[in-house]
């Protein structure tokens, strides 16, 4: 019975999800059902905490305050309801769960910066371009030095 249920949870795991931290800032693309029509309604917040659960049930809290009200979220990981998820920013954080941040109002709810960390699949793609861009510049280099060679012939 076991393996039927970790086939059926396999079956629904995403590809692709991004690693999340308590303390970034994120934004959730979620989809609304309204009548017959589909959209995607966007929940940015902080991530509080992310749930220590694996597969299908792996979640994460997102907070933000809405006209001075404290709202939170908890989303799956795999869930076909979120759409998507954009991390815009890290903060310095030196705790697994930010419950402490339910207390605090203002400028005090604020984290400080620790700045983006870039993807291995982004940091592969810089290095690609860095060498395609240095392998252009000893080209024309050479194409330089060739023809500066024909004009003194």
């Amino acid at each position: 019975m076991h393996q039927l249920i970790e086939e059926i949870q396999k079956i629904s795991l995403k590809k692709k999800i991004p690693e999340l931290a308590p303390g970034m800032t994120v934004r959730v693309s979620q989809k609304i059902k309204e009548g017959d029509k589909e959209r995607l309604q966007a929940f940015e917040g902080v991530v509080i905490s992310v749930g220590s659960g694996s597969g299908v049930d792996k979640n994460f809290t997102v907070r933000k305050i809405v006209d001075g009200i404290g709202v939170e979220k908890t989303f799956p990981f795999h869930s076909p309801i979120v759409a998507k998820i954009e991390i815009k920013k890290t903060g310095k954080i030196r705790r697994a769960k930010l419950y402490y941040m339910r207390n605090l109002q203002g400028k005090a709810a604020r984290l400080k910066e620790k700045g983006l960390r870039e993807t291995p699949e982004e940091e592969k793609e810089k290095a690609v371009a860095e060498l395609a861009e240095q392998k252009a510049k000893e080209e024309a280099v050479k194409a330089k030095a060739e023809t500066a060679g024909a004009a003194t012939q």
